[in-house]
């Protein structure tokens, strides 16, 4: 049955390799006088969202900002090692605490008494959570991100539209005073 297995998978890899080693590639050429605009996917931005909701970062390479998927990687980490050794330490203290209540005084922490290991608890406790927290957070913050992103790459950017500063004078008092302009030309 094993054997049945690996034949089958092994067929199964060689024979989707070659299908993808039949595609053809087509190129296409365009004039440089002639302006070339993209078709917009309405639904590229949800789907950005869920790829990002099922894989955290696949949102972002799906929108080819890969340089984004690292620091969704390091947040998400981070978030889970400080939970993994807040966890480790609330225990720590919880198990000498019920030793101490048990009789036992055998513990590593025989130097604190007992309304210590209580608030060692709940400071571990308290820590331990606030990094589930942000764990949610980050991989919240993933989706939205990617979900933004990928609207924003539909936003039709060209020099019609400028926004600059500006730099005039005061009638009042001759002092300069900055501030933006918004042109928009038809």
């Amino acid at each position: 049955m094993i054997k049945f297995y690996s034949i089958f998978l092994i067929g199964f890899l060689i024979g989707t390799t070659t299908l993808f080693a039949q595609a053809k590639k087509v190129e296409i050429l365009v004039a440089k006088d002639t302006l070339k605009y993209k078709e917009i996917n309405p639904l590229a931005p949800a789907k950005a969202a869920f790829l990002s909701a099922i894989l955290p970062g696949l949102g972002q390479a799906y929108n080819k900002k890969y340089w984004k998927i690292p620091l969704v990687y390091g947040g998400i980490g981070t978030g889970l090692y400080y939970y993994s050794v807040n966890n480790t330490k609330y225990n720590n203290y919880r198990n000498a605490y019920k030793r101490r209540l048990a009789g036992y005084s055998d513990d590593n922490f025989q130097y604190l008494d007992d309304s210590r290991l209580i608030a060692g608890q709940r400071f571990y406790q308290r820590n331990r959570d606030m990094s589930v927290l942000v764990t949610v957070g980050f991989y919240i913050l993933n989706i939205i991100d990617a979900n933004i992103d990928a609207h924003l790459m539909q936003f039709n950017v060209n020099d019609k539209l400028s926004v600059r500063p500006e730099i005039y004078q005061n009638e009042i008092n001759y002092k300069q005073n900055l501030g933006l302009t918004l042109n928009y030309h038809f």
